[in-house]
């Protein structure tokens, strides 16, 4: 579409990248299949990415409107030690406070995760030598399979390359978009079943991890 434009994430931005994150996290669908609280999650999937590492985000834009994103992260580990010592404690207090645990639909997903979790489904080999950063995309449904989100990862490629970062990659559950990801030069290096969603869909989900390296300037 030759309206949209790709640009650096600002600070104006920040909420309407938590809306369609909340919009799309369930598979292109909405978070409220799965979880009520719409702060909560969107702090989850977000926060790092819009309060601690916001030169590393883009989004797409049609008429001065945002309609798709990607988030990133230069290094994986520090994002996982600012996630685990301050956004989770956060979040935990967040939940409390605002009753979440009390809730069914969302206690039932946070059992889910928390068996997963003890069960090893979240163990993962480590990619940060070869692949340390990390991007998370999502586009508003009526704006897919329309090259927007091609043209965001390319950003992001560039700007990982001027940073000299070794190699990206990402995580999803989507088939359709692990074949977008091939698409972009992304290849699979790792997958496992996950069974927070089992109670929605009768079945594990498939999480599969792609990366790319990338050039040395």
């Amino acid at each position: 579409m030759e309206d949209i434009v790709i640009r650096k994430y600002k600070r104006k931005d920040r909420q309407v990248v938590r809306d369609i994150a909340w919009e799309t996290a369930f598979m292109g669908k909405p978070a409220s299949v799965f979880f009520s609280d719409r702060e909560i999650f969107s702090d989850f999937l977000t926060l790092y990415f819009t309060d601690y590492e916001p030169e590393s985000c883009f989004v797409a834009e049609s008429k001065g409107n945002v309609v798709g994103y990607l988030i990133g992260a230069e290094d994986e580990a520090k994002l996982k030690k600012i996630f685990i010592f301050k956004i989770i404690p956060m979040l935990f207090i967040k939940a409390i406070t605002r009753g979440v645990l009390l809730k069914k639909k969302d206690s039932e997903y946070l059992k889910n995760c928390f068996n997963g979790f003890l069960n090893g489904e979240f163990r993962s080999p480590d990619f940060s030598e070869d692949y340390p950063a990390i991007l998370h995309i999502n586009i508003m449904e009526s704006f897919r399979k329309l090259g927007i989100g091609s043209k965001l990862i390319s950003s992001f490629l560039e700007y990982s390359t001027v940073k000299k970062i070794k190699g990206v990659h990402l995580s999803t559950m989507s088939e359709e978009g692990g074949k977008f990801f091939k698409n972009n030069g992304f290849n699979l290096v790792y997958s496992a079943p996950r069974s927070y969603f089992k109670h929605i869909l009768s079945k594990d989900i498939i999480v599969c991890i792609y990366g790319k390296k990338l050039a040395s300037q």
